[in-house]
């Protein structure tokens, strides 16, 4: 008879980036995609998704958090899996004050944010700006 496991799985999306965190009870070990938080680079990336973790000291030991993340690039991928892990706190541990506290802080580690690079159009080398004319 196979022992039922107590985990959950929450995702979150940053851009183009798309981040799955599994939530199990554990010692505090978090990991993304397989490498330890502790050595996850670069340092601003390691350090938005340790907010989150410092938000939620009590539960921040007590739970381990596997994310997989994948798509965009090295920021992008570090929101997606702070917001990941966010809400897989809140939704593990069901806790009103977490969820308002993490709020209060910071409502897109929650929410999301919507907004996406405006697609480049013909005329010109970006989204808006356009070849500069010359009459005289």
């Amino acid at each position: 008879m196979s022992k039922q496991l107590d985990m959950h799985i929450y995702s979150a999306s940053r851009k183009t980036a798309r981040a799955f965190a599994m939530i199990r009870p554990g010692k505090g070990a978090v990991r993304i995609n397989r490498i330890p938080l502790e050595l996850l680079m670069p340092e601003v990336a390691r350090e938005r998704i340790r907010t989150v973790l410092a938000l939620a000291p009590e539960y921040a030991d007590k739970v381990d958090i596997d994310v997989r993340v994948k798509g965009g690039g090295f920021m992008g991928q570090a929101e997606a899996a702070a917001m990941a892990i966010a809400r897989a706190l809140v939704g593990f541990t069901k806790d009103k004050k977490l969820m308002e506290r993490i709020m209060e802080f910071d409502r897109h580690l929650l929410v999301g944010d919507p907004r996406q690079k405006e697609p480049k159009k013909f005329g010109g080398p970006g989204a808006r700006r356009r070849r500069q004319k010359s009459y005289r």
